[in-house]
């Protein structure tokens, strides 16, 4: 363990060594190839804003309106059944579309029910299992120019629900 500890100590410093010295060996300049991948980085940014400003209100609007805690109410007796609390629904569903979001969700669960609770271990399992399918989609496909998507978004439907499935299964098992 302590090895481990010391590499990641390390890491960092000698990546930034490692490139900044393969960068002169090549004789490149450094800095110069760094601004501008800092400037193709900020076309990025400018590119995609309007995605990630549309994403953002309608996360603020579904909360705000209550249509997550009514959904929540409406599936609760499908979510009893199949073993999972009707609580973490609406983390499930806005884990999707926005992490930030979810993190907010997520200190919502933790003071109402505890960190140490069953749904904050499970909620916390949850967390790290899925992914935001919505958000990484509308980045990487509009930064590459991609039309048609064909199996991601049913892919990516899948794997979260493998993923919260699969933490249920994981913090049943270790909690």
């Amino acid at each position: 363990m302590g090895f481990i500890i010391y590499i990641s100590d390390y890491i960092i410093p000698f990546l930034f060594l490692y490139i900044i010295g393969y960068g002169l060996i090549m004789k490149k300049n450094v800095y110069d190839d760094f601004v501008s991948g800092a400037k193709d980085g900020f076309k990025v940014v400018l590119d995609i804003l309007p995605t990630l400003i549309g994403l953002m209100v309608a996360i603020g609007v579904l909360r705000a309106s209550g249509a997550l805690e009514a959904l929540s109410g409406l599936i609760a007796p499908l979510t009893s059944k199949i073993m999972f609390p009707s609580e973490l629904v609406p983390l499930v569903i806005i884990k999707m579309f926005s992490s930030s979001a979810a993190t907010s969700l997520v200190l919502d669960i933790f003071k109402e029910f505890g960190p140490d609770s069953y749904l904050g271990r499970l909620t916390s399992v949850i967390m790290s299992c899925t992914e935001t399918i919505f958000y990484t989609m509308a980045v990487y496909f509009m930064t590459a120019n991609v039309k048609k998507t064909r199996y991601t978004l049913a892919g990516a439907l899948v794997a979260t629900f493998t993923g919260v499935v699969a933490s249920v299964i994981i913090t049943n098992l270790v909690f």
